[in-house]
């Protein structure tokens, strides 16, 4: 394991920065079994975001062919070369994930049209990162919508959003829904907030998410599969078809009776609804909101 963060931290002269959502992991051996969990080889290119003091990138630079880690803090940089040394195998970027493109850090070519929201998945491309917290959505987002995507992502985050992304119908959420869309996630184990420093208010987890080549649901369109999921969560507290019909300025006996006929029950609430079912109600309004 790379230097005790703290130490390093007090030898530059730095304390962790809130508004940067910084907690730096501390507990030892953790970062090899994300490493392990990950199953990070010597052919992979692995993509990091918010590599902090570089105690996790220290870890997968020692198993894989390639790591790019990217540190939105500039006073970190030298903190991190310092870590890291002059390994051969890491590539240090200063920078915003949300402004960067996957396809251009890994140097690879993207398609020639953009995809919709369905790139190609790269067999040796992986994502393994201590997300921060408040921008942990926004970011998977930004790697799975990408125009090349991971074969797997691995990210550590509050224990709360990993049992949302792993929840079954009955309890899913529109983030459960998106990330079981794209892939198959897994809970791999749970850290309890003293494995960080600062400590955060809540615990963690660090989640897998092996991605699917295809997507599991065929015959609509991403877009509007997504379109409709979202109305379906706009107002989840209201039935199904009320939902949908007030998000999407459609007529509540017009979607009552689409969903209908393809045996979706219209008084349902979109967290009991599995991603087969959140198919067939795409497919059945695709009628409705782009009519011929």
């Amino acid at each position: 394991m790379a230097d005790n963060p703290r130490e390093l931290l007090e030898r530059y002269g730095l304390r962790p920065r809130r508004s940067l959502g910084q907690n730096f992991l501390i507990a030892p051996q953790v970062p090899e079994r994300i490493v392990a969990g990950a199953e990070v080889g010597p052919e992979d290119t692995v993509l990091e975001v918010g590599a902090g003091v570089g105690t996790l990138t220290a870890a997968l630079a020692a198993c894989a062919g390639r790591v790019i880690a990217v540190e939105t803090d500039g006073q970190l940089l030298d903190v991190l070369r310092d870590v890291l040394g002059a390994a051969p195998t890491v590539e240090l970027v200063h920078g915003d994930m949300l402004t960067l493109d996957p396809a251009a850090l890994l140097g690879v070519a993207a398609p020639g049209a953009a995809p919709a929201l369905w790139g190609p998945r790269l067999e040796h491309y992986l994502v393994v990162a201590n997300l921060p917290y408040y921008i942990t959505a926004a970011v998977i987002r930004h790697l799975l919508e990408a125009t090349v995507r991971p074969a797997r992502l691995v990210v550590t985050v509050q224990r709360e959003v990993a049992e949302r992304m792993v929840a079954a119908p009955g309890e899913l959420s529109l983030l459960g829904v998106s990330i079981q869309f794209y892939g198959k996630p897994r809970i791999l184990f749970s850290l309890k907030r003293g494995a960080f420093f600062p400590a955060p208010a809540v615990d963690s987890a660090v989640v897998r998410l092996d991605l699917y080549e295809t997507p599991p649901v065929t015959d609509c369109a991403v877009p509007l599969f997504f379109q409709v999921v979202r109305a379906g969560f706009a107002q989840k507290r209201k039935q199904l078809h009320n939902s949908l019909a007030a998000t999407l300025a459609l007529s509540p006996a017009a979607v009552s009776v689409a969903l209908a006929a393809v045996d979706v029950d219209p008084t349902l609430r979109a967290e009991t609804l599995s991603l087969e079912m959140w198919g067939r109600v795409a497919r059945a309004l695709a009628p409705l909101l782009n009519p011929a």
